[in-house]
């Protein structure tokens, strides 16, 4: 053998051993289902090479309930508390957005007041949402003090819808073509108590959080996704708005009326975890404005639709008339009379867009009903974003998508 000739075995032999060195034995880790770390119940099967992860396989379905199969067995009303159980940090915002669905496909036009005080269910559930969101993501992150903040204000928008639908938790507050009860007696006044103080106190958020060292540290640059990815996978969103689309179904779609309202949508320029942050401080405040807004527009009148055959009569009549006895019978027994046809709605819910496919043949059960989860869709970009971060790293940009499970496994 040549001098040449060994030179070239001695260096293919380094080169082997420098790969075998570079790719090593990779580990498998399931991270999950557990809180808080992977908020709630979703697994991940994450490949690590050392620290650094090279594969990561979300596993979903711990939660599963069936929903969109019990919707088919059920009227159209009867489904409302299941739309609790989906993104359940924002259950009004869940009931708006299907009566919505259901209203579109019977052709309904809701009265004004019905329309305004839907809008403020909306925002009051993305301003708890955000505040849950953010507090965790914080706690995530090592900040617990930021978390005690935000979960004092949210106890006390809970109290207020207590006081409105009767249930902290599960509100099932809308009904078709209208809602179940108007507002208590000095509700907005305790409405507008709140949302006086509220913005000091995301003003402390603010400054206990936005430029803390750690944090930004923890979520700078971490978890970038472009403007490109975010569309192609479909998010929507803060975290699409992160990623510096200004898409928002409120300005973009308007629904209710919320083209009467003036607010901003925020978008960020980095696409980070750092930006998805930002995104929802700033809806806090966007929200705050609109609430405000609608307090003052707030008009007198009907919560309910004029359809005699469709709508319940009130109790006193029932109670008189045999006619509205039957009638209510014949409502609560076989449901709202749906035309043919099949509809899609969409909402914008504090973790994305919230859609309802249905599917009706007519009568009182739709006969398929489809929901698009925000949290199901924008944790689809995982495979894709996690690989190339550390395990630490993952904690930190599964806090900044802020998904929930009951809506991804529904």
């Amino acid at each position: 053998m040549s001098l040449v000739q060994e030179l070239e075995v001695k260096d293919s032999a380094a080169r082997a051993d420098e790969l075998v060195d570079n790719v090593g034995e990779k580990l498998v880790l399931n991270m999950g289902p557990s809180h808080p770390s992977t908020h709630g119940v979703l697994r991940i099967v994450l490949e690590l090479d050392g620290e650094i992860i090279t594969k990561a396989d979300p596993d979903l379905g711990y939660l599963h309930r069936g929903d969109e199969k019990i919707a088919e067995n059920m009227t159209w009303t009867q489904f409302i508390p299941y739309t609790d159980r989906l993104d359940y940090l924002a259950p009004l915002a869940n009931n708006v957005a299907y009566a919505c669905a259901v209203e579109k496909l019977m052709g309904y036009e809701l009265p004004a007041r019905a329309k305004t005080i839907r809008v403020i269910c909306a925002e009051l559930a993305r301003v708890s949402a955000h505040l849950l969101g953010v507090g965790c993501y914080a706690m995530d992150c090592g900040a617990m003090t930021v978390f005690l903040y935000t979960f004092t204000e949210r106890e006390k928008i809970y109290n207020l819808i207590e006081s409105l639908t009767g249930a902290r938790f599960t509100t099932s507050y809308t009904r078709i073509g209208g809602l179940a009860r108007d507002l208590p007696e000095g509700w907005i006044e305790n409405l507008q108590l709140f949302l006086d103080q509220l913005p000091e106190k995301v003003g402390e958020v603010d400054k206990l959080l936005t430029r803390s060292p750690i944090f930004v540290g923890r979520t700078k640059d971490i978890g970038i996704i472009t403007k490109e990815e975010a569309l192609n996978f479909g998010l929507s969103g803060p975290n699409l708005r992160g990623s510096g689309v200004s898409y928002d179904v409120r300005k973009n779609q308007p629904y209710l009326d919320y083209a009467d309202y003036d607010f901003e949508v925020p978008v960020g320029s980095v696409g980070d975890c750092y930006d998805r942050y930002l995104v929802r401080m700033e809806e806090l405040r966007q929200s705050i404005r609109i609430l405000k807004q609608a307090i003052k527009k707030l008009p007198d009148g009907p919560i309910f639709v004029e359809d005699p055959k469709n709508i319940l009569p009130k109790k006193a009549e029932v109670l008189s008339s045999m006619e509205e006895l039957i009638q209510q019978f014949m409502i609560v027994t076989q449901g709202v009379d749906a035309p043919k046809g099949e509809v899609y709605f969409g909402a914008e819910n504090p973790k994305g867009e919230l859609g309802f496919y249905i599917n009706s043949r007519g009568g009182g059960v739709p006969h398929r009903l489809k929901i698009r989860a925000p949290s199901f869709v924008n944790l689809s970009i995982l495979p894709h974003l996690l690989p190339g971060h550390s395990v630490s790293d993952t904690v930190a940009i599964l806090g900044s998508l802020d998904f929930v499970m009951g809506e991804c496994d529904r």
